[in-house]
């Protein structure tokens, strides 16, 4: 059986990325949406991303960004791909695509999983993150798991949502999603995270 890949977001510092980058990790995510307390600038974001592990794939985080301005930073950093994670329509994410970028959508959930919305888009992989009228996520909120065992689709699930080191592996048991997403889980304070925290939640999965 695969290990459940693991991505740590809103790294916001060049020393903690490349400690973390280290790590058994599969990939990194960054925020470059101004409003979120996580903001990177592209700037030193473009210092941070060729000093990682050649591996570690590299995800920016947008929420309702212009496509043009998205690409722009995508090439001026190096990002390998892109996670959209406001209110961005499937005929965005076919731009994209013709634009040779690599995204994932993510869906903040409410009450059930809308498999027709899913369906809307042209990916088999969604990440999906708790419910919140004022925040695009990095609540700490944690979705019904249980909801989202009993789904009945090939969909592959990155989870997001809440997860920290004590309540990884029953997320991971009930849910089997493809991938772990985690970043106030795993702070010191929005943006900084715990290494020794980081270091728990890996313990807890491989």
């Amino acid at each position: 059986m695969r290990r459940t890949k693991i991505k740590i977001c809103g790294i916001t510092q060049k020393d903690q990325a490349l400690q973390i980058g280290s790590m058994e990790i599969d990939a990194m995510g960054f925020v470059l949406y101004p409003p979120s307390p996580r903001f990177i600038e592209p700037e030193k974001l473009k210092q941070i991303i060729p000093e990682l592990p050649p591996f570690l794939k590299t995800i920016g985080v947008f929420v309702n960004e212009s496509i043009e301005s998205l690409i722009s930073i995508v090439r001026k950093t190096g990002l390998d791909m892109v996670q959209l994670s406001g209110d961005e329509t499937p005929e965005y994410c076919v731009a994209l695509t013709l634009k040779g970028i690599s995204w994932i959508k993510g869906i903040r959930v409410e009450s059930e999983i809308d498999f027709h919305l899913l369906n809307t888009f042209n990916s088999n992989y969604f990440l999906l993150d708790a419910w919140s009228e004022k925040e695009y996520g990095g609540t700490g909120k944690t979705l019904d798991w249980d909801k989202i065992k009993e789904r009945k689709d090939s969909k592959q699930i990155i989870l997001a949502g809440g997860l920290k080191p004590n309540n990884v592996k029953e997320a991971i048991q009930k849910v089997r999603p493809y991938a772990i997403d985690v970043s106030s889980g795993v702070e010191i304070e929005p943006g900084i995270k715990s290494l020794a925290k980081v270091e728990r939640l890996i313990q807890e999965i491989v």
